[in-house]
């Protein structure tokens, strides 16, 4: 079932991802799109959702009123990306970050040293990319990572955390207490992202902030899956 809705009070992109955010919150919704320059929401669901329950789920800024006339050209141009197309983006990045790690130690090969950069090197892109608009990334990030829903300053400084992980194991300075760390971290937002994919819930996956707009798939688990593994494998071995 496909509504659409004109959404009034919205003025910048954390609006956008606050109306994204709650609408999202509603058990029956599937996918929610939100257009801030047409002042529209595009909601699917399992069945029709009443207007005064999705009015009911937004801050009170915002307003929500039925909308006769649909533009479902805009979630079907979504739709036609194959998931390889829209992880395009993060898979170049992340195949990147595993050939400058593999470079570095190409002439004396250390798996130990690799993994460890490796890592040090994913925190510091990737917290490169949420500080690019910081303002709107905690509104983004607590829509699946269970922490940053209930304790805002964590999504703020979530960045700046993944800065110092890196930086901590790019200088091998600390390496127990950066590993320990990092296992906690993406041990929480793993359990967000699962608790997602299997709620079928379609979101933005705040990974990479919110300048290259990524959906939540499996290779979202897939990656803090393998950062989880290396975190384990290295926290065990030291």
């Amino acid at each position: 079932m496909k509504q659409t809705f004109t959404v009034t009070g919205m003025t910048c992109g954390s609006c956008k991802a606050s109306v994204t955010k709650h609408l999202s919150s509603i058990d029956q919704v599937e996918h929610v799109l939100v257009d801030l320059e047409e002042g529209e929401a595009y909601i699917s669901s399992h069945s029709p959702i009443e207007t005064s329950t999705l009015q009911g789920v937004l801050p009170k800024k915002f307003t929500l009123s039925t909308k006769e006339t649909s533009k479902p050209i805009i979630e079907d141009a979504v739709k036609q990306k194959t998931k390889l197309q829209q992880l395009q983006p993060l898979l170049l990045i992340l195949g990147y970050i595993a050939t400058a790690s593999i470079l570095l130690h190409y002439s004396n090969w250390s798996t130990k040293a690799f993994m460890l950069d490796f890592m040090g090197l994913f925190f510091i892109v990737f917290s490169f990319f949420k500080l690019l608009d910081l303002k709107n990334f905690p509104t983004s990030f607590s829509m699946y990572d269970p922490l940053a829903k209930r304790v805002t300053i964590y999504g703020w400084l979530y960045p700046f955390i993944e800065t110092a992980l890196g930086l901590m194991l790019l200088m091998r300075f600390e390496i127990t207490i950066a590993l320990g760390i990092s296992l906690v971290v993406l041990s929480i937002t793993t359990i967000g992202v699962t608790k997602t994919l299997l709620d079928k819930k379609s979101i933005q996956c705040a990974c990479l902030g919110t300048a290259l707009k990524l959906p939540m798939t499996e290779a979202t688990f897939i990656e803090n899956a393998i950062m989880l593994t290396m975190a384990s494998v290295m926290l065990y071995s030291t």
